[in-house]
């Protein structure tokens, strides 16, 4: 039989080729295709399970054929939430069921919403900011307006400068819409104490009529509620023509609506005269414009008085920005939120609709409700679709803070990373990071957790802000935190080769990250939403999995498959594959001796007798501790230079059964497990001791 250290040795030189072999053989590739082929169809659990070929692919996928019988209890396990502490796979102790449940999003993983926790909170924010923005703007509109009112020489002058212009509107209540800038300068232009100025006699010469309708239409709303009342109260008397009655309440009812309308009408138009007037009196400009010699535009007493009126025109901007007013907004968005399962309920919904245009800097009011819709049923992924024809970027802004379809249905995030992945990666760098200071004091490993916690937190609230590959590998700390989230050293990998990494076409098996002899730089790119063109989209999900759980579950089949094909031939090797697999997720001398075949290396490797199983775990655990450290295992060098010690030593210490029946170490994948008897453990304890010296 070929040696341990040659077969490990030739295979981890050539991993690249040893597995395009196995994915190659007729029956994996015939499985592989299967699976990707109907994956997609699956619905439901029961669907999964119900399909032999497809069931028993991903069980053996993730080390668990021998548990492919016990349909009820891998059910449970594909049912669990993985993100409550407390659910089935949770409180299982081996770490392959929890894979496996990962490996799937049967549990709604990606459960479409109006927004996510994310997107809401940036809405939030982007509310709060936009607020004291436009309180701030309106605070450095009066600054301007003082600053510069004292250098005007003419009412046109303030009528070419669109700040001034604005501002002096917004005070005096002047549509810009409706009147034009000829008629706004006569006004300017006329003495309101003169009965025959431009404003005397275009406009305020029409408040006396104006009055007299406005007291005529009183007078008739007032008849209209008082004949109402009457109807009502004839209805509950005996003999009653209640039809008749029914029918003269509601004319009396439409000619109320009648005076109403044109009571709000012609007080609209007596506060406009009264505008006019108002805005004449507070400039001092003579009938051709100019100033009179030695005169400002304004005297203190108007300049004071303008910038009243004009905070005044502003009350609902300062309103909305107050404390107060914030907190309840924020709290009648949060609850309404809830309600909304479509575009329509969105636009008929006014504390989500108007909060969310505020939030932008929209006037809900000066929107149409149509031009929204079609805002938010665009795809902001799609350069042409309809929300860019409006190159208002408050417009895309919108789209991309809700989740909603072509046809105004709730859809999925349109996120750079899936919850759960983001989740996965503030863990693993995490695990990480604790793990690279295993040999350091408790107060020092105490320090490096709530460092890296601090940054892992981070990572999961800027991700939300990444749109496209270029955002991300801007931002090379993130990068960077990810590299380590997967146990790879940053310092090793450059930008250019991110660059060619994340522009690989993860569908043609010669494409760049694919050919990478390190399969988890091709992990990474699958974890992120990131189209063809580098852009953040929604990707296609196959039936129960995502991009990357398809890919993981397919190539942990080829790599089950080298191992099982090689532990036919030498169980040593398969230990050997085994361990190498596993070595980046070890983090502690626990996860070693909680697995059976990871143990078995390590003691095979320091060759230690196989009854130390039986002592107590701590005791076991403090071996573990002297002969390894558990941050090498994140250094794929210092692996294999482990490993090759152990293939060396599996030869040596099997060498007397060469040529005998299967070896016993096939059954540490089977649930068995082996020992010796006949020598006490303190014995075994010396020896080991001796050893370790």
């Amino acid at each position: 039989m070929v040696s341990t250290y040659f077969s490990y040795s030739y295979i981890t030189r050539n991993l690249r080729q040893s597995l395009t072999r196995v994915e190659q053989q007729p029956d994996v590739a015939r499985e592989a295709a299967y699976y990707r082929a109907n994956i997609g169809k699956v619905r439901t659990v029961d669907d999964f399970m119900k399909d032999y070929r497809l069931y028993h692919y991903a069980m053996k996928a993730y080390g668990l054929e021998d548990m492919a019988y016990a349909k009820a209890f891998m059910k449970k396990v594909l049912e669990s939430d993985l993100n409550d502490s407390k659910s089935f796979v949770n409180k299982l102790v081996d770490k392959r069921y929890r894979e496996f449940a990962a490996a799937f999003s049967f549990n709604g993983t990606a459960t479409p919403v109006a927004q996510s926790d994310n997107q809401t909170d940036e809405m939030i924010g982007l509310y709060t900011a936009t607020k004291k923005s436009q309180v701030d703007a309106l605070a450095s509109d009066s600054s301007y307006y003082s600053a510069q009112i004292g250098s005007i020489s003419s009412a046109d002058q303030i009528l070419n400068n669109d700040r001034l212009r604005n501002y002096v509107y917004s005070a005096y209540g002047i549509d810009q819409n409706k009147w034009p800038p000829a008629t706004i300068s006569q006004v300017l232009r006329s003495d309101p104490s003169d009965p025959n100025s431009y404003v005397n006699t275009t406009f305020a010469s029409q408040l006396s009529g104006l009055n007299a309708q406005l007291a005529q239409a009183k007078s008739d709303a007032s008849a209209a509620n008082t004949n109402i009342a009457n109807y009502m109260a004839q209805l509950s008397q005996p003999g009653a023509n209640v039809p008749q009655l029914q029918v003269q309440i509601l004319v009396e009812k439409h000619h109320l609506e009648t005076y109403n309308n044109s009571i709000s009408s012609l007080n609209d138009q007596i506060t406009e005269i009264g505008g006019f007037v108002d805005l004449a009196g507070a400039f001092e400009f003579l009938p051709d414009g100019s100033l009179p010699a030695g005169v400002p535009a304004q005297t203190a007493a108007n300049i004071a008085l303008t910038k009243k009126r004009f905070d005044d025109s502003k009350a609902d901007v300062y309103a909305a920005a107050s404390p107060i007013y914030e907190a309840l907004a924020i709290k009648q968005f949060r609850a309404d939120l809830l309600k909304i399962n479509s575009v329509q309920a969105f636009v008929s919904t006014p504390g989500v609709y108007d909060f969310a245009l505020g939030a932008v800097g929209l006037d809900p009011a000066k929107v149409s409700k149509a031009t929204i819709k079609a805002v938010l049923e665009s795809d902001p992924s799609d350069p042409k679709s309809y929300v860019y024809t409006l190159k208002d970027d408050r417009y895309v802004q919108l789209a991309r803070a809700f989740n909603f379809d072509a046809k105004g249905n709730l859809t999925t995030p349109l996120v750079a990373q899936d919850a759960a992945e983001v989740l996965q990666i503030a863990k693993d760098y995490v695990i990480q990071a604790v793990k690279s200071a295993s040999t350091a004091s408790t107060k020092q490993q105490a320090a490096v957790r709530a460092q890296a916690t601090k940054d892992a937190t981070a990572y999961q609230e800027a991700i939300a802000g990444i749109d496209s590959v270029s955002d991300l590998l801007a931002n090379r700390p993130m990068v960077d935190l990810i590299l380590l989230a997967k146990g790879l050293d940053p310092r090793k990998v450059g930008d250019d080769f991110l660059k060619k990494i994340f522009a690989s076409d993860l569908n043609d098996p010669k494409s760049f990250a694919n050919t990478q002899s390190d399969p988890r730089f091709a992990e990474i790119v699958a974890s992120f939403n990131f189209d063809s063109k580098g852009n953040v989209a929604r990707l296609p999900m196959m039936g129960p999995q995502k991009r990357d759980q398809l890919r993981e579950t397919q190539a942990n089949y080829v790599q089950q498959s080298l191992e099982q094909q090689q532990g036919d031939t030498n169980p040593g090797v398969r230990l050997a594959l085994y361990f190498q697999r596993k070595a980046g997720e070890i983090t502690s001398a626990y996860d070693i001796l909680a697995d059976k075949a990871l143990s078995e290396v390590f003691r095979t490797t320091f060759d230690l007798p196989d009854q130390m199983a039986a002592m107590p775990i701590d005791q076991q655990a403090k071996f573990v501790d002297r002969f390894m450290k558990i941050q090498d295992l994140s250094d794929p060098a210092k692996v294999a230079k482990l490993l090759n010690r152990f293939s060396a030593m599996y030869d040596v210490k099997n060498s007397e059964s060469t040529g005998q029946g299967q070896s016993p170490l096939l059954n540490l994948f089977q649930g068995s497990s082996s020992g010796i008897s006949g020598i006490s453990e303190s014995t075994f304890l010396a020896i080991a001791k001796l050893r370790s010296h």
